[in-house]
């Protein structure tokens, strides 16, 4: 005997209701089904409005397509859509993860009144003097001196940090967060860094060897995989 598959399951949490769709059918046959599923089990007139949330798995839909599926769960009584999620982005969604995760290399000095902004990581070979400003979205790495002021998690990332092989900026800034020169004189040979305390308080310096401890998932490829 041949059974219809099932292609919606649906599961009650305390936040609402999640719906898996199965990722190998039609969409047609997905609004088929949950308009039959959702009709016969999720109207009662008494119950309070209800949240979705919506795991489309490997199925990518376009913006039409979730319009519809916002509309007909809408159109049950007391549901509405919280969240569509899918494991597939959009070719102009990935390069843009991209650009926001890769590491910028760049080899020269940053005088006076110059300005880099980079989107995602940059890696500066030079230094920035006096004047000079570096800010990216990322975090900021500089393998000379950073006399000047830098700006990491520009857009507002709180994990960003700045490392420079010197650390005697004019400022530093991470996210919404502003720090100035250390009091101490820094001798130079070892490599230093800038990142937000873990009270959220203040942006500390410290040796470059505190971020194995600090920031663990700054290690690998990893880190960009997980947080895109």
């Amino acid at each position: 005997m041949i059974t219809n598959k099932q292609l919606i399951t649906i599961k009650g949490t305390r936040d609402g209701l999640t719906l898996y769709i199965d990722d190998t059918c039609s969409f047609t046959a997905v609004l088929e089904e949950l308009d039959q599923v959702l009709s016969t089990e999720y109207t009662d007139d008494d119950e309070p409005m209800i949240t979705v949330t919506i795991q489309l798995g490997n199925r990518y839909l376009h913006k039409e397509q979730e319009q519809k599926l916002r509309d007909l769960i809408r159109s049950k009584k007391k549901l509405v859509v919280q969240t569509i999620a899918s494991d597939v982005i959009s070719k102009q969604e990935a390069l843009q993860w991209k650009a926001d995760s890769e590491m910028k290399v760049i080899t020269k000095m940053i005088r006076s009144g110059q300005v880099l902004d980079i989107t995602g990581d940059l890696l500066l070979i030079g230094d920035v003097n006096p004047g000079g400003k570096i800010t990216a979205t990322g975090n900021i790495f500089v393998l000379g001196n950073l006399r000047g002021i830098a700006h990491a998690g520009c857009l507002g990332n709180r994990e960003a940090v700045i490392a420079s092989s010197y650390m005697q900026p004019m400022q530093l800034r991470i996210a919404d967060f502003i720090s100035r020169s250390p009091d101490y004189e820094a001798d130079g040979v070892y490599m230093e860094c800038g990142f937000i305390n873990d009270n959220k308080e203040k942006i500390v310096i410290d040796r470059l060897q505190v971020l194995a401890q600090k920031r663990p998932d700054l290690n690998g490829f990893e880190r960009r995989i997980l947080n895109g």
